[in-house]
């Protein structure tokens, strides 16, 4: 009967290869239809019953994917959703920014790194030592009224420009530097007959204790200015015949450590306001400075002398 029907569907006048792709499928259907049929018939002259599939075509999966094919091996793609295509879109553009969020972190965090590196190896740098500066004055130091004169001696505040007076205060304030093994501790002039203390500060109260030494001056060996004053008719009369020293004569400088040796060179007299031979100096030398004339006072002795040997 199957074949029959079969014979009415497809006539035998066409050859195989005159079908229409249409034509073989529904040749392919019908064959299928009769194989199942017959089995079925089979199997109830047998007296068992056995479900079989419709006749339609019947989709399939392949094992090796997970998109369903039909059965004659036809793939059949499932519609993707715009939805779903936007939402992988927006996903996709998270992982990028992620991404390129996680490169600038490393990023950042490298500069801060090298950043803080350099400020330690900075902070691990020792600063330069240097000399403390000539402290400016404006006046050289130990000025005075003669002690012949009304009220005895004072300071001569005549001497320094009112308007720099305050100035002149606040230098005398200055603390003296820490003492160390360097500091000048000791003045000798043999030609004068002078051994004395020296002090730290050239204000009024330390000209009273010995020989002042102007803070910010150079150390005794050092490249540079000693400065030193002393009064000349009070207090001592410390430099009173500083006039009398010549080219030649010496004068030792001690520390706690050793001593020092300078050759003189020279001495002026000067207006009290000569601040500049206080001026540091590139070499070893010290500055002598003293009132002058004797119980006048008026103006400033200065005796130069150059360091003549590293100490002994």
């Amino acid at each position: 009967m199957e074949a029959a029907r079969y014979n009415t569907a497809m006539p035998r006048s066409k050859a195989p290869e005159d079908l229409t792709i249409e034509e073989l499928r529904r040749l392919l259907i019908e064959k299928r239809r009769a194989m199942r049929q017959e089995h079925r018939e089979r199997f109830r002259r047998s007296g068992r019953v056995v479900l079989l599939a419709s006749d339609e075509p019947q989709t399939a999966f392949d094992p090796n994917h997970a998109t369903p094919v039909e059965e004659d091996g036809a793939v059949n793609e499932p519609a993707r959703p715009a939805a779903r295509r936007w939402m992988d879109s927006l996903l996709l553009v998270i992982e990028v920014a992620a991404v390129l969020g996680l490169i600038w972190v490393v990023f950042n965090g490298v500069q801060v790194v090298q950043s803080l590196n350099a400020e330690f190896s900075q902070a691990l740098v020792l600063p330069t030592l240097t000399p403390t500066p000539l402290i400016v004055a404006v006046v050289l130091p130990s000025g005075h009224t003669p002690p012949t004169s009304l009220g005895g001696s004072a300071p001569n505040d005549a001497e320094i420009p009112e308007h720099l007076r305050p100035l002149v205060q606040q230098l005398a304030a200055i603390p003296p530097p820490t003492p160390g093994p360097q500091q000048a501790i000791r003045l000798q002039i043999p030609g004068l007959g002078v051994d004395a203390p020296i002090v730290q500060g050239d204000g009024w109260e330390q000209l009273k204790k010995g020989v002042a030494q102007h803070i910010g001056s150079a150390n005794p060996g050092e490249n540079g200015n000693i400065v030193l004053s002393a009064h000349n008719d009070v207090f001592g009369e410390l430099f009173r015949y500083l006039d009398r020293l010549q080219v030649g004569d010496q004068v030792i400088i001690h520390s706690s450590q050793r001593s020092y040796t300078y050759i003189v060179t020279g001495t002026d007299i000067v207006e009290p306001t000569r601040v500049d031979v206080m001026a540091a100096t590139t070499k070893g030398m010290v500055t002598l400075i003293s009132c002058y004339p004797y119980l006048v006072d008026n103006k400033r002795i200065v005796v130069r002398a150059v360091l003549q040997n590293n100490g002994s």
